[in-house]
């Protein structure tokens, strides 16, 4: 057997907000069942402060996880996942055909990024964004 771990992979058009709170969320929760990886189909090169504080105030820190493209996913570049969540309906749209067999699962939330108003009003929209993610996730992958 290669590799007894699931391959999940979270997409989002960014890969700053919410594909990168799911894979730190997967990370700590899952446990060793899982691989948890995230990617964009147009990433903007960083992670959003806001996304990475909001983890902090878990106990996860994803400050050092990269901003990837999808094409880093494809064959022959990369192994390909054995799961793909989109976590927005653009990133669904937009997910290329992987050969073989990718289980596909649609969970859009909300892009916190778009929030307006003061810090803490952002923030909170970020706070709520990543407690749904949690959610979603401790409901489709953890035992719990």
């Amino acid at each position: 057997m290669k590799n007894s771990k699931q391959r999940v992979l979270f997409l989002c058009t960014g890969n700053s907000c919410r594909s990168q709170m799911a894979e730190g969320l997967l990370r700590q929760l899952g446990g060793d069942q899982y691989e948890s990886l995230s990617a964009g189909s147009k990433p903007s090169g960083y992670v959003h402060p806001m996304a990475v504080e909001a983890m902090r105030e878990l106990g996860i820190d994803i400050s050092a996880q990269l901003s990837k493209s999808i094409d880093d996913f494809l064959p022959p570049a990369g192994q390909q996942p054995d799961v793909v969540v989109s976590v927005c309906d653009s990133a669904a749209r937009e997910c290329p055909a992987f050969p073989g067999p990718v289980q596909r699962i649609p969970l859009p939330f909300d892009d916190p990024a778009d929030a307006e108003g003061s810090d803490e009003q952002k923030m909170a929209v970020f706070r709520r964004v990543r407690d749904e993610i949690k959610s979603a996730i401790e409901e489709r992958f953890c035992d719990k």
